[in-house]
């Protein structure tokens, strides 16, 4: 297997707390990971790690075989969509203008339309973005993500506050990039449905790793989705 992602003893240490400690895990082309953790178990941390926005850390973490400390050429090959894009709502751009934004060949105009139309919003193309719903806005952002052919998406939480409809149209265009496309995947959530369905590998993260391996043997071992379940309620109770 050819590995896409490499991540060796990461560790993330704020003034007053450990964000991340001593966290390896590897992710292989074609894996669709789903990671999961509760609030403040580090998953943005790491996300924000593995885009290079956060380079404060001790480990290593490697894209195609590359440090990213020594190169940024991997962020080429990444599509990356936040958990809510913050933009000005009256801000006068259209559905078109926000997907050519994450070109980076003007030569590539006509990828646009494509990658529209396969994410089911090609009518909306002349449309203000603040007109949208919240789940057409996130296939907006994804298409941005998209237009590129990046090797690897990267979402973090990405149907925070969407209808359920949205959401399922949504994993059903996650599951065809990844088995059609074979574009590798790393999705945090906290619907363990979900990544129980759509993901074949689980990373569960509470600042350390938990669990990291095929998403068959986490969820089909009870004792294990219940020590995951214990330990997300303690971490609830302790940030209320």
């Amino acid at each position: 297997m050819l590995k896409v992602v490499e991540i060796n003893n990461l560790t993330v240490e704020y003034p007053d707390v450990k964000a991340l400690d001593d966290v390896s895990l590897v992710v292989n082309q074609g894996d669709f990971l789903g990671i999961i953790g509760p609030n403040g178990a580090g998953k943005s941390t790491l996300f924000a790690s593995m885009l290079g926005l956060n380079t404060r850390y001790n480990g290593t973490i490697k894209f195609f075989d590359k440090d990213i400390k020594k190169s940024k050429n991997y962020l080429k090959q990444l599509g990356y969509v936040p958990q809510k894009p913050i933009f000005e709502k009256n801000f006068p751009v259209t559905v078109t203008d926000v997907v050519r934004m994450g070109l980076r060949k003007e030569s590539d105009e006509n990828k646009i339309d494509e990658i529209l139309q396969q994410l089911w919003i090609h009518e909306l193309r002349e449309r203000r973005i603040g007109e949208l719903s919240g789940g057409q806005q996130q296939r907006v952002f994804i298409a941005k993500a998209l237009v590129n052919n990046p090797k690897i998406l990267i979402l973090d939480e990405p149907v925070t506050g969407i209808d359920q409809q949205s959401i399922d149209l949504f994993f059903s265009i996650l599951k065809e990039l990844n088995s059609k496309q074979k574009i590798t995947i790393i999705w945090s959530s906290h619907d363990l449905d979900a990544v129980n369905k759509l993901a074949n590998h689980v990373a569960c993260i509470n600042r350390t790793l938990f669990f990291h391996g095929e998403s068959e043997k986490f969820f089909s071992n009870d004792e294990l989705v219940k020590q995951y379940s214990e330990a997300s309620m303690q971490e609830h109770m302790h940030h209320h």
